[in-house]
């Protein structure tokens, strides 16, 4: 369906920045209904779901809007922006803490009020804070925690595995020969989560499934200390032509310098071990 279908049709909207998809941005899209349509207000900021990276965690469409192309209007003003776009539109929702319009000076307040004279019959609804064992769930926080390592509590926070994707770029030539054969991506619009040891779950081209793996994100310091993002199957060598996704499980160890490659080998080695155990687990 295009994009100019999508709002002809649409009856409700949810606004946000929606980096993460996470589950307070879940509970947003749970209020659209049938005729719904996510509206994502494109910063440039994004990094934890760049770009349309945001259209693998809903079925919802999503339309677009530049951040500088509305960050000048008044209240009425973007209100009467939307209304054009979406000609059905009869809710509105947004989160607690949603600002808008010029210097972000507006809240879902003023929001409220002004949509509510220009259609009586309209509805605003805001989604209160949304926490998870007493913490509130923000992308900020998300972010906190893949840069410290704790892959399993921003995963709790997502509601899904912290994925990455990225194309196929050439290793250091090493690995499979002296080390493991490993995948090599490179995902620059993706924040990457503190170096070290991983275990994943690694999907290869447009392949629909995953392979169990373990990888490394982070300076290869025993080596050439160049930055590397690499992954190896543990089911078995795959051929990667063009791309893969990593998606992160738990965090098995910190980046560390070895003496040698026979003393890095055995730490790869017990590092698969524990990715083996951890996925074994989570696949039962």
């Amino acid at each position: 369906m295009n994009t100019v279908t999508v709002m002809k049709n649409s009856q409700a909207i949810a606004i946000g920045g929606f980096d993460g998809m996470h589950i307070g941005h879940q509970h947003l899209f749970a209020e659209l209904g049938k005729n719904g349509t996510i509206v994502v207000i494109e910063t440039g900021y994004a990094n934890i779901t760049p770009k349309k990276e945001r259209e693998n965690f809903s079925t919802y469409p999503i339309l677009y809007l530049p951040l500088d192309d509305i960050r000048h209007l008044e209240a009425k003003e973007f209100i009467e922006f939307l209304m054009q776009k979406f000609s059905k539109l009869e809710k509105i929702v947004v989160g607690y803490d949603f600002h808008f319009g010029k210097n972000r000076k507006y809240s879902y307040e003023n929001l409220k009020e002004i949509f509510l004279k220009e259609n009586v019959d309209g509805e605003v609804k805001i989604v209160e804070e949304v926490t998870l064992d007493g913490d509130s769930v923000h992308s900020h926080k998300i972010r906190l925690k893949l840069q410290i390592g704790d892959i399993k509590g921003a995963n709790a926070f997502l509601g899904h595995n912290y994925t990455i994707r990225g194309s196929l770029v050439q290793g250091q030539g090493i690995g499979k020969k002296k080390l493991v054969a490993t995948i090599n991506i490179e995902a620059k619009d993706f924040l990457t989560p503190k170096e070290g040891v991983y275990a994943t779950l690694t999907r290869i081209d447009d392949e629909e499934h995953y392979h169990p793996s373990v990888s490394f994100v982070g300076h290869r310091v025993t080596t050439d200390d160049s930055f590397a993002i690499e992954s190896h199957i543990l089911d078995g060598e795959v051929l990667c032509k063009s791309r893969a996704s990593i998606s992160f499980v738990s965090f098995i160890r910190d980046n560390k310098k070895f003496d040698s490659l026979d003393e890095l080998k055995i730490a790869i080695k017990r590092d698969i071990t524990i990715a083996s155990k951890e996925l074994k687990i989570l696949a039962l």
